[in-house]
């Protein structure tokens, strides 16, 4: 029988990762698939328990189960437990193992396409939940200078504060009042790291005036080339980019994790935008 490994969350049925996953399955010749686990939240404790019953060897997590999803594993990886979410789990026998790539998916994404020394730099963040806390985290550990978060649920923003500023030093992160304030300051990165821009008709969350062309901006979302907060970042000067390298990343890492074998990161990124955005995307 196959292994079997797959994305966790409700809903999931618009998760690209099968098709970079399953790609690098048939280039490496390994008996292995990857399916969508649709699951509620009233579901995730028969889904955790039957997993290693039915073959399940890993799977990643996607929202909105990061941070619940912590409750049903055994062991965590430094990333799951620093961060306090969890992206990818590895089953065993008897253990099931939380991981989180997210973060230095993200970073290595980062390098990439913003080519500056994040040393010090002011950084403004919308959002606190799963994805907010592993950008958060990641970015705290390579040495910026100062990040502030915005979240609809302010206490959550003030909770993920608080936690860096215990875990690195006082006064790294803060909570702001407004998404106003995130602009205010006049960040070097601005980064989305909330749903918000899926779709076509959401709306845009900052004041396109307060967008200098000093700011880099980055949104999490990549479900579409280019997200409304994209374009008019684009049109005010900036550099930008979009997710998708950080679902690359994430997803080499959790294949390594899963697997022990090097992931075929070509392979998986021509899958992946064959599969958001077509045949001929970026050639």
């Amino acid at each position: 029988m196959s292994d079997i490994y797959g994305v966790l969350g409700f809903p999931v049925k618009h998760s690209f990762s099968p098709a970079m996953h399953n790609a690098a399955f048939k280039t490496l010749n390994l008996d292995a698939e990857y399916r969508l686990f649709e699951k509620e939240s009233g579901e995730l404790r028969e889904f955790f328990a039957s997993a290693a019953r039915e073959s399940i060897k890993g799977f990643n997590v996607t929202i909105p189960y990061k941070e619940t999803a912590k409750q049903f594993i055994d062991v965590f990886t430094e990333e799951a437990m620093l961060i306090g979410a969890v992206n990818t789990v590895k089953i065993g026998a008897r253990t099931i193992t939380g991981h989180n790539t997210d973060g230095n998916g993200f970073l290595r994404h980062l390098s990439e396409v913003y080519r500056q020394n994040l040393k010090g730099l002011s950084v403004s963040l919308l959002g606190a939940g799963g994805a907010a806390r592993a950008v958060a985290y990641s970015l705290s550990a390579a040495g910026v200078g100062r990040i502030l978060i915005f979240d609809a649920l302010k206490e959550r923003a003030g909770v993920l504060s608080g936690e860096i500023n215990r875990a690195f030093h006082a006064g790294l992160t803060s909570a702001a009042a407004g998404i106003g304030e995130l602009q205010s300051c006049n960040p070097e990165l601005f980064i989305n790291a909330t749903p918000v821009g899926m779709k076509e008709d959401d709306p845009l969350l900052i004041n396109a005036d307060k967008l200098f062309p000093c700011t880099f901006v980055y949104d999490v979302v990549y479900n579409i080339p280019e997200t409304r907060l994209l374009r008019t970042a684009k049109a005010r000067g900036c550099n930008c980019a979009n997710g998708l390298g950080m679902l690359l990343y994430q997803g080499v890492q959790a294949f390594e994790f899963w697997t022990g074998r090097q992931a075929p990161v070509d392979v998986m990124r021509r899958a992946l935008e064959e599969a958001v955005y077509g045949k001929g995307y970026g050639v």
